[in-house]
């Protein structure tokens, strides 16, 4: 090699490594609350992983200033150039990842919504997490970002660059701080996980194109209902566990000007926004049957009446709706055999959330607000969605609660987490646990 391309070079991988060590761990660059941090678990893990990407980095950088000084010099020009080309793609790719991350965690520094995140990063956990122990809960961070819907990037999925992503990232949209209602969305995101965890998808897909090939007068429904399963079965699971929230939440996502929400794009994994509402309504039906399900639906069909649309769509609307009961049914007995036996009703406790327990949990802890600490994060913003349902809950004091919530729901996961690293106990004494109560307290206006 060229004298002078060897030195180009090797200048060019000391810039390399001059930048990479300012690259520092999040906990010496980002100054926030404790309340707001992440969860040990969730910042060990994030460290984690970028730390070994700066490692592979430095070793790769210092293995390619080796080669320019010894088999190298027998290299051509071009050659080192194509080394260290990639050299600096992989660089590249480093800090793309810590960006990611620097992204989600930035807005823990901000006044109340870095608070707020923390406490939804607790609801999120706590959503994620069923009875039996059927998957390893791998940790969520949630941040905020404009647009009206969510999304997720999911734990142990391929990062940019390489590498499987230690958390799982939700990205919730501002426009829902703060009321029940993005549980909807957050909870939607927490079921892509889960689905995952669970293998949901694929062993729900055989079932799907069996359905196919028997019910041929209707094949293009089942075929619809494949091609949106990953979808349905997020929306599924958001209803198991925040019940009709989950559903009022929805309307506000998709109520579109009428050409999106009869759109229909085959390509596109999310059910048209008219059918989305009607299988959520017919999904809640079916795990927690009710009237609230129906007038829902007749309000939906009210907003966005059938008439005026082609035949086309008219025919394919209706083997849609020919086929819910049938579909939900399928669905809400499915067993996979990630739940040794036990159907997806089953798995998500979805006695636990029926409309007439709910409104009961509202009316006491109405009278007892205290009463709503013990309860899961997850169970609270169901009752408040089914209080919102049932023009118990305004907005305005909806908002005010939830807000104290997430405040209480950090602290108290901060405060777990001291006493825990402090005194190996998991819970905080009960003088702590009084005093969290009596400082933070929530109450009904």
């Amino acid at each position: 090699m060229n004298p002078y391309a060897s030195w180009t070079l090797a200048q060019e991988a000391r810039a390399l490594q001059t930048r990479l060590e300012r690259v520092r761990p999040f906990a010496l660059l980002e100054p926030m609350v404790p309340a707001a941090a992440l969860l040990p678990r969730a910042q060990s893990a994030i460290e984690q992983h970028l730390v070994e990407g700066r490692r592979e980095l430095r070793r790769r950088l210092r293995s390619f200033r080796q080669w320019l000084q010894g088999d190298g010099r027998a290299a051509t020009d071009a050659e080192g150039q194509r080394r260290f080309t990639f050299l600096r793609l992989r660089f590249n790719a480093v800090l793309t990842q810590f960006d990611l991350f620097n992204d989600v965690i930035t807005q823990r520094s901000e006044h109340d919504i870095g608070v707020w995140l923390s406490g939804l990063d607790v609801v999120s956990a706590d959503a994620l997490a069923l009875r039996g122990g059927y998957y390893e809960v791998p940790p969520v961070i949630c941040y905020l970002d404009r647009g009206v819907g969510a999304a997720i990037r999911r734990a142990r999925t391929r990062l940019p660059g390489g590498g499987s992503n230690p958390v799982a990232i939700i990205r919730v949209p501002r426009e829902r701080m703060v009321g029940a209602g993005i549980a909807s969305s957050l909870i939607h995101e927490v079921g892509h996980q889960a689905a995952a965890l669970l293998d949901l998808v694929e062993s729900l897909r055989p079932v799907l194109l069996a359905m196919q090939k028997t019910r041929t007068g209707v094949a293009r429904a089942w075929q619809y209902y494949e091609r949106c399963i990953s979808e349905i079965v997020a929306d599924f699971f958001s209803i198991a566990r925040v019940g009709i929230a989950s559903t009022m939440g929805l309307l506000g996502v998709v109520s579109l000007p009428r050409p999106f929400v009869f759109r229909i794009n085959l390509d596109d994994p999310h059910p048209v926004p008219w059918i989305r509402v009607q299988l959520s309504c017919a999904m809640g039906n079916a795990l927690y049957p009710h009237p609230q399900w129906q007038r829902i639906a007749a309000l939906w069909e009210s907003f966005y009446p059938l008439d005026g649309l082609d035949a086309q769509r008219r025919e394919f609307l209706a083997q849609i709706q020919a086929t819910m009961p049938g579909f939900v049914g399928l669905l809400v007995n499915h067993r996979p055999a990630a739940l040794r036996g036990r159907s997806l009703s089953e798995a998500l406790d979805a006695s636990e959330r029926q409309p007439a327990r709910l409104a009961s949990l509202f009316r006491n802890w109405s009278r007892t607000p205290t009463q709503m600490y013990q309860a899961a994060p997850s169970l609270v913003f169901a009752v408040l969605g089914q209080a919102r349902a049932d023009g118990q809950l305004t907005p305005e004091d909806e908002s005010v609660l939830v807000a104290k919530l997430l405040t209480h729901w950090a602290l108290r996961s901060t405060l777990d987490t001291s006493f825990a690293c402090a005194t190996a106990r998991l819970k905080p004494p009960r003088a702590q646990a009084t005093w969290l109560r009596q400082e933070h307290s929530v109450t009904f206006h």
